[in-house]
């Protein structure tokens, strides 16, 4: 591997940054490529894919594009995976690039691979032209037809592009938001709860629990005395960060953490509450309540096991909730700052990365309210 591919993909992105507006590939066929590539919505991890193979490429000319796996054996193979952990997630990460929130080489279609990736091979990954054409603009990378950098700069341009034009669709519907608001009657407690509901259900919402709940915490510190940390990244490992849970609460005047916070979006298991107990064992740290919320439903012999751990760890509660029952008891028992919750969450998921809420999710959350609000 090279000395400085992170420097590679900063100058890259800063000729991008300063020619957005002008394709840096002249072939009309390859730009309608990267653009379909980078437009897909169905699957992200092209992107990645193409970001981590062409920055190999550039640092390596003699590699083999079309390689990206070391169990090829071949002098010009490589490991596309490295580049992709390595280099693209934080770059990613730091420019809020619309990018695969993980390696794409963890999804099935670039997943275990010991072949050349020519253009006759079937990935298996759907829509199946998205992947046909991934294909075909390695093989103009290896046949010459573009080069390698030109390539990476015109994939980051069209992502500055996209981002860029996702930001301006943002900003315009909270200016809707803000001119149709004065005067307007406040939301009830229960139309908000309504409203997360929705916001709940639709797809790729596996954070908004999270969310949901840091809002709450946000929103009521000042009456509980209690702050939320800062969240860890979508997609960061508790064993890697060494977190409690999803949601760490603390002391308003003390960093000891009272309460930890795990959200599910399936069923919570009692083999969900072993780990739990083993990690708050493991920890060394004294902690009041570890606390699950779901969004399905709650099986009463998981509850009960729960229940049953407070004398046996000496004063550890442990307890699982349902997410929406625990938003309606917060937003009528705070009735009085419901709004300033819904303003709390708002915030926060706008501030979330491409990577942990998807541009859909932001707007059609902006959208729900607005129509909320307007009737």
């Amino acid at each position: 591997m090279a000395k400085d591919p992170a420097a590679t993909l900063e100058a890259a992105f800063k000729q991008a940054s300063t020619h957005v507006n002008k394709p840096f590939v002249k072939d009309p066929t390859i730009q309608a490529r990267v653009e379909l590539i980078c437009r897909n919505r169905r699957s992200l991890a092209s992107v990645r894919f193409l970001l981590a193979c062409l920055l190999a490429k550039v640092e390596n000319p003699k590699l083999d594009i079309r390689k990206p796996y070391t169990e090829i054996g071949s002098s010009d193979c490589y490991s596309g995976r490295t580049y992709d952990e390595v280099y693209v997630e934080s770059f990613v990460r730091k420019y809020n690039l619309p990018c695969n929130a993980t390696t794409a080489f963890l999804t099935p279609a670039f997943r275990t691979k010991n072949i050349t990736l020519t253009t006759n091979v079937d990935l298996g990954g759907r829509p199946k032209e998205l992947y046909q054409e991934t294909l075909r603009l390695l093989s103009d990378v290896e046949k010459g037809k573009v080069s390698p950098k030109d390539l990476l700069t015109e994939v980051l341009r069209n992502l500055l592009l996209i981002r860029d034009e996702r930001n301006v669709r943002l900003g315009t519907l909270l200016d809707d938001l803000k001119s149709g608001g004065e005067g307007v009657l406040p939301l009830s407690s229960e139309a908000i709860l309504l409203l997360i509901q929705q916001h709940l259900g639709c797809p790729k919402s596996s954070r908004l629990p999270v969310l949901a709940v840091a809002a709450a915490y946000q929103a009521a510190e000042k009456y509980l005395h209690e702050r939320v940390l800062p969240l860890y990244s979508h997609n960061a490992a508790d064993k890697e960060t060494g977190a409690m849970g999803d949601l760490e609460i603390t002391l308003v005047d003390d960093n000891r953490i009272v309460t930890s916070y795990e959200m599910k979006t399936r069923k919570v298991t009692k083999g969900d509450i072993d780990i739990a107990l083993s990690k708050v064992e493991k920890s060394g740290k004294r902690i009041d309540n570890y606390i699950f919320v779901t969004t399905d439903v709650i099986d009463d012999e998981v509850k009960d096991y729960a229940g049953s751990l407070y004398e046996k760890t000496g004063g550890v509660e442990f307890v699982v909730l349902d997410c929406v029952s625990f938003l309606r008891h917060f937003l009528h028992f705070f009735h009085r700052i419901r709004t300033e919750y819904l303003d709390a969450y708002q915030e926060l998921l706008l501030a979330e990365p491409e990577s942990a809420v998807r541009h859909e999710l932001k707007t059609a959350f902006l959208a729900l309210r607005r129509a909320a609000e307007t009737e």
